[in-house]
């Protein structure tokens, strides 16, 4: 057959060939070893936190080598996209701190020189290597309908075929003439661009996975669709393209992906082009709450599966890049531990050194990941990202938050920036009950005593501390306040006495502070009472003593 005959018969309307876009995307001028990797995600859907999971790979692997990465959109599957679901990846990446270093960066905007990076807008270079695969007899049109295809695997299934798909003698289309193609084109018979396979089901290919080692597979033998019937590139055919001529170096994606990588190959080689190295992350699992066993996190089961989640819970965006870190990378703690200060993605990642089993999302252990990297800001930095998150998702406290900037910067500096911080607030949203006793439109009063302490005795003790009480003095002379509360009222100024011989007092000083802290705030555990009662000041510290007493009474 003449090759080049039926590839103008096919394309007639391409008129470059591949030569034109090896210039037009030239080999990167980057260090040696330097590694391009992309983040491919198809605008189907919201942010998984598997998708941030890999493309937090993508950008630490680019990074400790000196490379590039960037931020490709795969978009050839029209009927599953959702309606700006561009914004939703990329606006999910920001919110988190994940920066590519070319790419899509939002609805209709990009940026960097191996562009279009929306596989849609790059139609015509996936036509010109299809219409050179034509060239070299290692592409052909198949006009096999739908039914024709049902047959098919209905025969192999009959069969019993180990192999089912396109290949063979049930490749239909392979060995058309010339003149077959032509006569089904002029009749408008629909047809799908198909890969010449060569691959014998009797060999098998080796593979390096960066992650998982030596790999070895069955070689592909089926004869792939390239383009579909509308001349769109099917996933398959369209990364190979854009892997190539965006240079990139080094594919990581899922694990599920493993099975394709026999057809990759295949077609990375027909092509001339080189094969990238591949890493096939794990996925992200859980320990499923009714069974107890693991499963993948479930777009429907699990609200955490989807980042827009931890935006909406107000995570701070180091904390979940944090954790990530420490599910990608069984180093990054000890790490951590040795550069307390260093900032996360300044971690000299290594895939080598990834675990290929799943990883287990543990939201308790992102809660403690994210109290200990809360606990380090300072409380500008807490309040200026508490006011964002609330004039989004909480415009009441908003409000009443920021009505006093000075105020709420003091509550949230009640023992912070000192070299053992507190470590209550995980997330943004928590913070309206953390500090809700500060604010009477959100404090409700709640006189609940420990067991330990009477009514009575609490009485007694918030009516004394209301005549000792005095907002001039300093923290000392408070505290030897409290103190000299205790013996008249039948507690004990020291603890260890208490321990000693605790039939001999009613309590200890830590008792008669709690049901001060309790008339105040209506908690029996805060940060430093002192300055809480300062910040509250005379007058409402004065009011809820005298509330407290006329509950106890």
């Amino acid at each position: 057959m003449d090759n080049i005959k039926l590839a103008n018969l096919l394309f007639p309307g391409i008129d470059k060939t591949p030569d034109y876009y090896e210039k037009l995307y030239p080999e990167r001028n980057l260090p040696e070893g330097a590694r391009v990797t992309r983040f491919a995600p198809s605008p189907t859907g919201y942010l998984h936190i598997g998708g941030l999971f890999g493309a937090l790979v993508d950008v630490l692997t680019a990074k400790v080598s000196g490379g590039i990465s960037y931020l490709r959109i795969e978009d050839t599957d029209k009927k599953r996209e959702i309606e700006d679901g561009v914004s939703g990846i990329t606006d999910g990446m920001k919110a988190f701190g994940v920066e590519f270093d070319e790419g899509v960066t939002g609805f209709g905007t990009e940026t960097g020189s191996y562009g279009p990076y929306t596989q849609s807008q790059r139609v015509e270079i996936y036509q010109t290597v299809a219409k050179s695969l034509v060239e070299q007899g290692l592409a052909y049109p198949c006009f096999c309908s739908s039914e024709d295809l049902d047959s098919i695997r209905e025969q192999q299934e009959a069969e019993g075929a180990d192999i089912r798909g396109y290949f063979g003698k049930w490749a239909k289309c392979r060995d058309l003439s010339y003149e077959e193609i032509e006569r089904n084109i002029n009749e408008g018979k629909s047809w799908v661009l198909r890969f010449r396979s060569d691959g014998s089901p009797d060999k098998r290919i080796f593979f390096e996975d960066m992650i998982r080692g030596k790999i070895e597979m069955p070689e592909n033998i089926i004869d792939e669709v390239l383009l579909k019937s509308d001349g769109i590139p099917t996933y398959h055919f369209a990364h190979c393209c854009d892997d190539h001529f965006m240079r990139t170096t080094h594919v990581v994606r899922g694990e599920e992906w493993i099975s394709s990588v026999p057809k990759h190959i295949a077609l990375f080689k027909a092509c001339g082009y080189r094969v990238p190295k591949y890493a096939h992350t794990p996925q992200v699992m859980k320990f499923d709450d009714e069974t107890g066993d693991k499963r993948k996190l479930s777009k429907r089961k699990d609200p955490e599966a989807a980042v827009s989640y931890f935006v909406e819970e107000g995570f701070p965006k180091e904390s979940l890049t944090e954790y990530l870190l420490t599910l990608l990378s069984s180093g990054f703690e000890d790490w951590r531990r040795a550069n307390p200060s260093v900032p996360a993605m300044d971690y000299p990642f290594n895939l080598k050194k990834m675990s290929s089993s799943g990883c287990l999302f543990d939201l308790v252990k992102l809660n403690d990941v994210s109290k200990n990297v809360i606990s380090v800001m300072t409380a500008d930095t807490v309040y200026e990202r508490i006011a964002e998150w609330a004039s989004v998702y909480d415009k009441e406290f908003y409000d009443v938050f920021s009505a006093d900037p000075a105020k709420s910067r003091n509550i949230l500096n009640i023992d912070r920036e000192n070299p053992k911080p507190r470590k209550d607030i995980a997330k943004w949203s928590e913070v309206k009950d953390y500090v809700s006793y500060f604010f009477n439109e959100f404090y409700k009063a709640d006189f609940t005593l420990p067991e330990n302490i009477s009514k009575q005795d609490a009485y007694d003790i918030v009516c004394a501390y209301a005549k000792a009480y005095s907002p001039a003095d300093d923290k000392d002379a408070w505290f030897a306040h409290i103190k000299d509360l205790c013996e008249p009222l039948g507690f004990t100024p020291n603890v260890k006495e208490y321990k000693q011989n605790p039939g001999a007092f009613k309590g200890h000083v830590g008792d008669v502070s709690t049901v001060i802290r309790i008339a105040l705030t209506s908690r029996r555990n805060t940060p430093d009472l002192y300055c809480i009662m300062q910040l509250l000041g005379e007058d409402e510290v004065k009011a809820r003593l005298s509330a407290a007493a006329e509950t106890w009474k």
